[in-house]
């Protein structure tokens, strides 16, 4: 007997009982598409991650007042501020001193950051934009903020503590729908702005929208909405990405000295290295795509098992045939490659339907996060499949092997 017949047999085999067939397959199926479609989750959120960290470059690092906690980006609390009357804020003082290129040779350039919280009004439409920001002309670049349509404002803006803003693809489309924004102005606090420019689209990260900005000169957040307390935070842009660390630690060495912090464990502000902050998310974000891909994997194991059971049952159902073939000349090892073959087969079908399931499923949003196939994932998960087949498919191809004719011949 040739292997085109074997196969025909083992084909015939797997017909007897079509509904049986359909639901092992189905487990196959399953779980090769959720090791797919968990993968891809997975691999999505560390790009989306990654993106976060990318806008700001990896060449910035960020310093917060408080020695705890990393807090939103609002306007500090009452509570908050009188907490932290004991201890040192952030200053324009803080900031100018960083510029200092005797002290700081690594550093390009600062800015510093008041965060607040206002509703934007222009006639019936209204935005809350997330990122609400008074800054410095040197953000942009810091922050890897590029201004796509009109202009930046400008040292002079500072200076005169004009009401003029930069605000987002969200913001724009929220106030001003498709009209342009450039010229108009708006009321942010009951205080009017007048937009000069709106930002390159950034996209969304999970539920933080990239877009929903309105970025301002400091002195006019300052003058007309936060007062003059101490500043939400400064960014500083490192000379490259190869001296961010360099730059780190001139940054702390003038902090502490102007804080007056005598041990580092006390310090009452916060420096956030976007370049380790991106390595570390990447070992994070591999790990959970590894935890994900084993809980998917189970479930590729429990179709395996699906298989032995079933294929016991059929060796079981189909003895008196193994009989009948084996005392009219069958040899064992055709017996045993026939129940081999569709234990194959059964992995086989299910492996290709659950990685086109895969590519389906992976097509759809998950919790804010767009899944992102890994290639490897499909071939592994497809490969196992087929191993699983003949693994578990083994043991029941073994047993229908080893019958002896005449005990198999009087089974009923």
């Amino acid at each position: 007997m040739n292997l085109l017949e074997i196969i025909r047999f083992a084909l015939r085999g797997l017909t007897i009982n079509r509904m049986r067939t359909g639901l092992t397959t189905l487990g196959i199926m399953i779980g090769v598409m959720s090791v797919i479609i968990l993968i891809a989750v997975g691999n999505g959120s560390a790009k989306q991650v990654q993106s976060s960290l990318d806008r700001l470059g990896t060449n910035s690092i960020q310093i917060r007042s408080g020695a705890r906690g990393f807090g939103g980006g609002g306007v500090q609390s009452a509570r908050q501020r009188n907490s932290a009357s004991a201890t040192k804020q952030l200053t324009i003082a803080d900031t100018k001193a960083l510029l200092n290129i005797t002290d700081a040779p690594d550093i390009k350039q600062v800015s510093p950051i008041m965060n607040s919280n206002a509703t934007c009004v222009n006639g019936s439409s209204t935005s809350a934009p997330s990122t609400f920001s008074g800054v410095w002309p040197t953000y942009f670049e810091a922050a890897n903020t590029k201004v796509v349509k009109g202009s930046y404002f400008t040292d002079d803006d500072v200076t005169q503590g004009r009401r003029v803003a930069v605000i987002g693809n969200t913001t724009a489309t929220e106030l001003f729908g498709t009209d342009n924004p450039i010229g108009q102005s708006v009321r942010c606090g009951g205080i009017p702005f007048t937009i000069i420019g709106t930002t390159e689209v950034k996209g969304s990260s999970g539920f933080q929208d990239g877009d929903s900005l309105f970025i301002a000169p400091i002195t006019a957040i300052q003058n007309s909405i936060t007062g003059y307390v101490g500043l939400s935070s400064i960014i500083v842009e490192a000379k490259s990405s190869k001296v961010t660390d360099a730059a780190q630690t001139e940054i702390q060495t003038i902090l502490d000295a102007r804080h007056g912090v005598k041990n580092v464990n006390s310090r009452d502000y916060q420096t956030f290295n976007q370049a380790s902050l991106l390595t570390t998310s990447a070992s994070n974000s591999k790990v959970f795509t590894v935890l994900l891909g084993a809980v998917a994997a189970i479930s590729l194991l429990v179709g395996g098992i699906g298989i032995t059971n079933i294929m016991l049952v059929t060796v079981v159902e189909r003895t008196r045939e193994i009989g009948i073939r084996k005392a009219i000349g069958a040899p064992k090892r055709i017996i045993l490659a026939q129940f081999l073959i569709e234990a194959t087969i059964l992995s086989l079908v299910g492996g290709l339907m659950g990685v086109l399931g895969g590519f389906i499923g992976s097509n759809f949003t998950t919790l804010g996060v767009k899944p992102v196939i890994v290639p490897m994932s499909v071939f592994l998960a497809f490969g196992v499949s087929i191993l699983i087949g003949v693994f578990f498919g083994g043991y029941p191809a073994s047993r229908a092997a080893s019958l002896r004719p005449i005990e198999a011949l009087r089974h009923e």
